[in-house]
């Protein structure tokens, strides 16, 4: 089951007051990204973020599971309406996760 377009909406609606948050469609499913870093996906109506260090410790009992098959466990997001959570969440997770890739030019 993909994700809806409501339930896309419904999430960004909840994060409209954070700066620089980005989505990409990606097979039918979609890609969350922060100041340009890739920080989860939202997959099957539901929202999973990268399991880095700070994330775990703001969310110490919250469900693993990988978003898709053979996927690695990520972290499930269960209350989507506290956007000042968030905020805290994606600022605490933003030095642990990778620089995004550069792009190399084709001759």
């Amino acid at each position: 089951m993909a994700t809806t377009i409501e339930f896309l909406n419904y999430f960004l609606e909840q994060l409209k007051d954070i700066p620089d948050i980005s989505c990409r469609r990606m097979m039918g499913e979609y890609l969350i990204y922060y100041k340009g870093k890739l920080i989860g996906d939202i997959c099957d109506n539901r929202v999973f973020i990268k399991p880095v260090s700070s994330a775990l410790d703001l969310l110490p009992d919250a469900e693993m599971c990988p978003p898709y098959q053979g996927a690695k466990d990520m972290i499930v997001l269960d209350d989507l309406e506290n956007a000042e959570f968030f905020a805290e969440l994606f600022d605490a997770m933003y030095a642990e996760l990778p620089e995004p890739k550069t792009k190399k030019r084709q001759a």
